[in-house]
């Protein structure tokens, strides 16, 4: 089981500047104070992105981030922000499990909604504006902390807390940790199209680790 935290949303505000003008984002995440939620195909209701290029979509509808991990960033880099539920943009602030442990294509049931796994969060510039950190985003990188982001298979209520059932763990056993280091880190261009042909694995993120076999470094 995967014990729920809390849940939360934000919509887009401005988190700083670059480049002379303000930068759009939902990043900022708070705790809601609802019982239930509802699950739609591309978000929670009330939750949302402001550059949906990047952001959200089928395949980025819900993002969840191990709480297990609060202590280290707390200690190893100083946010801005109390480091606690939706301090690195998460919907799902979960425990009991992690980008070691889940595995692309797991199913999970949340309350009457049904989520997979899809992908691991990849940061950019806004990681950095929002947290004061202009160093996080490598950081975020090299500590293999990602979280993961998860699609809406069957639409629904979700709890905004107790526990998230694993209903099916996925046989090709390619876990977000492992995906998330074939983005980045040196990896046998076989392996990265092993990865990239997994029929959960989102789209874009799959056609980044072809790329990768292709053009190695």
């Amino acid at each position: 089981m995967i014990t729920l935290q809390s849940v939360n949303v934000g919509m887009p505000e401005v988190i700083g500047f670059r480049r002379g003008g303000p930068v759009l984002s939902g990043f900022r995440k708070r705790p809601v104070e609802f019982t239930y939620v509802e699950v739609g195909t591309t978000n929670i209701v009330g939750d949302g992105q402001a550059d949906l290029r990047a952001h959200g979509g089928p395949n980025k509808a819900v993002y969840a981030y191990c709480a297990d991990h609060y202590p280290w960033w707390a200690t190893q880099v100083k946010l801005e922000r109390t480091v606690g539920p939706g301090a690195f943009g998460e919907n799902l602030t979960i425990s009991g499990i992690d980008e070691a442990t889940v595995c692309i294509g797991d199913i999970w049931k949340w309350g009457s909604a049904v989520l997979q796994v899809s992908q691991p969060r990849y940061p950019c510039y806004k990681m950095a504006l929002a947290t004061g950190r202009p160093t996080i985003v490598k950081r975020f990188l090299e500590a293999n902390r990602s979280g993961w982001y998860l699609r809406v298979l069957e639409e629904g209520e979700g709890p905004v807390g107790g526990e998230i059932c694993l209903t099916d763990r996925d046989q090709a056993g390619v876990t977000v940790r492992e995906a998330m280091r074939a983005s980045w880190q040196p990896t046998e261009p076989e392996r990265l199209i092993e990865i990239a042909a997994h029929p959960a694995l989102a789209p874009s993120w799959a056609e980044m680790l072809r790329h990768n076999a292709i053009t190695p470094g």
